[in-house]
């Protein structure tokens, strides 16, 4: 297997910290200014029928080390706090929160408010896969603002949208009293050089375990769930090249190499009569903990494809109170092809990834732990303890 240690560590730093964030003043009103738009998309969440977070604005500043009482913060005020759930901003839905003039320049700080939970009413809540609504434990912070560090530019007179891409499967974290707990995890997203990745799996494939998802060295930058005809739609992405991985519960794994985007166009990978997850494969279970529990960790499989790129297949958070994770994963090969504009992609099939999977597993703070296994003689149990 290809040394993968720096891909889940990459994915645990992009997690955002919380930090609170008070009342701010306007910009300067002798600079010259444009206008922010900013909307809420989603990646598909794990294991759930419902995310719901509650929002009252959006602030912005041109420092990334701003706090919460400097002069120069700009905010997107919600006429009302919006109740909104996650899981229906995918396939490219965007959720409109609203826009505001500010000074032009660059912006470095971006902090989404959320209504904290009160009493009974629950602002920020969770309904799990078959179950109830439950509440989320939300860290102190949140009601003040979730800070993003990431730039873009207001451009003098010009409208700039930016997209606020709150990933559900790893923002949540379930405890062993079956409570979960708010670990945001959100990316700021440019709109002005986006475009999209669209196709389809095969409808018999199409349902919440199945995931599609672009990838940059093993990371995954945007990810969606198929609907009911198998139409995805990977978007909003920055223009650039990506690795797209289909996965489903009892389907073999697609994995598409450089595939291009550009602002404003979309990239089409297949089609209804031509789709991606055609091969059935039965499933097997990797199974375990991840310790010191508290620690929240998590656990990724990988496939490194000979003479290509390493594809992230599937992630899972440990749980908080006891450690304990579960992945399935295809036993049968993935299938490997290359983008081209003339469909159907030709894919092969790589016989020696059969079964086998490169495991990380790590936490926030703590190194990164790595090992290779092999599914194809059984269900593997493999435990971590994590160090500083």
């Amino acid at each position: 297997m290809k040394n993968l240690t720096p891909l889940l560590t990459a994915g645990l730093s992009a997690t955002v910290l919380l930090t609170a964030c008070g009342g701010g003043g306007g910009g300067d009103s002798t600079v010259a200014a444009g206008t922010l738009k900013v909307s809420l998309t989603d990646a598909p969440s794990c294991g759930f029928d419902n995310v719901f977070v509650t929002v009252s604005k959006v602030r912005v500043h041109k420092s990334s080390d701003a706090a919460d009482t400097d002069a120069g913060w700009s905010e997107i005020v919600l006429t009302a706090p919006r109740k909104i759930d996650l899981l229906g901003l995918v396939n490219g839905k965007l959720e409109d929160l609203g826009q505001t003039s500010l000074p032009a320049g660059t912006y470095n700080q971006v902090r989404l408010v959320l209504v904290p939970n009160t009493g009974t009413t629950a602002a920020n809540s969770v309904v799990p896969t078959g179950g109830s609504e439950t509440a989320l434990v939300t860290p102190s912070g949140v009601q003040s603002g979730i800070k993003l560090n990431g730039n873009f530019e207001v451009g003098a007179g010009a409208t700039t949208d930016i997209a606020l891409d709150f990933d559900a499967c790893k923002s949540f974290v379930k405890r062993g009293n079956g409570s979960f707990s708010l670990k945001p995890v959100i990316r700021l997203i440019p709109m002005v050089a986006s475009g999209a990745i669209s196709g389809y799996v095969d409808k018999s494939a199409a349902g919440p375990q199945t995931l599609v998802s672009a990838q940059v060295n093993g990371v995954t930058v945007r990810s969606t769930v198929p609907d009911s005809e198998g139409f995805f739609s990977l978007s909003p992405l920055e223009a650039g090249t990506y690795v797209v991985v289909a996965t489903g519960a009892s389907r073999s794994t697609d994995v598409i190499n450089a595939v291009p985007v550009a602002a404003k166009a979309t990239t089409a990978l297949s089609t209804s009569t031509a789709p991606l997850l055609t091969t059935v494969s039965t499933m097997g279970t990797l199974s375990g903990t991840v310790l010191p529990a508290d620690a929240e960790g998590s656990v990724a499989a990988f496939q490194a494809i000979s003479g290509g790129p390493v594809a992230s297949i599937r992630y899972s958070a440990a749980n908080a109170t006891t450690g304990e994770y579960s992945l399935a994963l295809p036993l049968a090969a993935p299938r490997y092809g290359q983008y081209s504009s003339t469909l159907p992609l030709t894919f092969a099939t790589q016989g020696t990834l059969a079964g086998k999977y490169a495991v990380q597993a790590g936490a926030a703070g703590y190194q990164t732990q790595s090992v290779d296994i092999d599914l194809a003689g059984g269900n593997v149990t493999r435990n971590f303890t994590l160090v500083k």
